[in-house]
């Protein structure tokens, strides 16, 4: 599929943002993107992805159950991190200084209505970026995001979790890729509700600290191909004032408190 106007994506890479600051971001830009195709005519708008990383962080997706998260309150504030109930699928995750967190905000119906397909071409975004970096990520049925493994180092496991929300197909939530990050945080869940499985990171199969910039090169390279979109990359003032056409004053001045 050829770029063409209709199909064009900003991505805004935001830095270290607090989860709640991304979040209602996240909520006003995907209200903005439905406001714009209900509208008569529809609003020709671009997609947004948003790139971040995030002080440590536990996730539960709504159905998710609780019990997964392995800490107490008072554990979670020893450990400085931070937990929300928030309304994405999949069950608890862990985000964290390290990781490359995506958030993509497309309206879907401008591409294909299909959240499977959706899910998979999200999986292929990062199995050939982990590719790029001589990683073999793959998929397993059954289990949404990707995972390296089984081979010599031992069986499956997770490098990527995905869980996303979607209304009149327009989507957010969306991936969190583990690059350099501390592993040892994901020992204080049951990740997505999985107990018999582990994570790993980009660095921990290479046995290296890996340039978190050229990932994200990679993983922009390879969602514009999948997608078929042009792409303007937008950081700092820059990305502040292009959010000013999709969430209000508060929540822009929330970006730039964090930029």
């Amino acid at each position: 599929m050829e770029p063409t106007n209709r199909q064009h994506l900003v991505v805004c890479s935001l830095g270290q943002m607090d989860y709640k600051v991304a979040w209602e971001l996240q909520r006003q830009i995907q209200a903005r993107l439905i406001r714009a195709k209900r509208s008569e005519p529809p609003e020709l708008t671009p997609h947004v992805l948003l790139l971040v990383e995030h002080p440590p962080v536990y996730t539960l997706g709504k159905s998710g159950d609780k019990s997964n998260l392995l800490l107490s309150e008072d554990a979670l504030a020893r450990y400085r991190a931070d937990f929300h109930h928030i309304d994405r699928g999949g069950d608890i995750t862990f985000h964290g200084p390290g990781q490359i967190v995506g958030y993509p905000i497309l309206d879907l119906g401008r591409f294909f209505t299909d959240i499977h397909r959706y899910l998979r071409e999200l999986e292929e975004m990062i199995i050939r970026t982990c590719a790029d970096f001589g990683v073999h990520g793959d998929r397993f049925t059954g289990r949404t995001g990707v995972w390296v493994g089984p081979d010599q180092r031992g069986v499956e496991r997770k490098i990527c979790a995905m869980g996303i929300r979607c209304s009149r197909w327009v989507t957010m939530h969306g991936f969190a890729f583990n690059v350099n990050t501390d592993l040892s945080y994901f020992s204080h869940i049951n990740p997505c509700g999985i107990t018999d499985r582990g994570a790993t990171s980009l660095s921990t199969e290479l046995g290296r600290t890996i340039d978190e910039g050229e990932v994200t090169d990679a993983l922009v390279g390879h969602f514009a191909q999948l997608f078929g979109t042009s792409v303007d990359g937008l950081s700092g003032d820059d990305a502040s004032l292009f959010l000013e056409r999709f969430a209000d004053a508060a929540a822009v001045d929330e970006v730039r408190d964090h930029l």
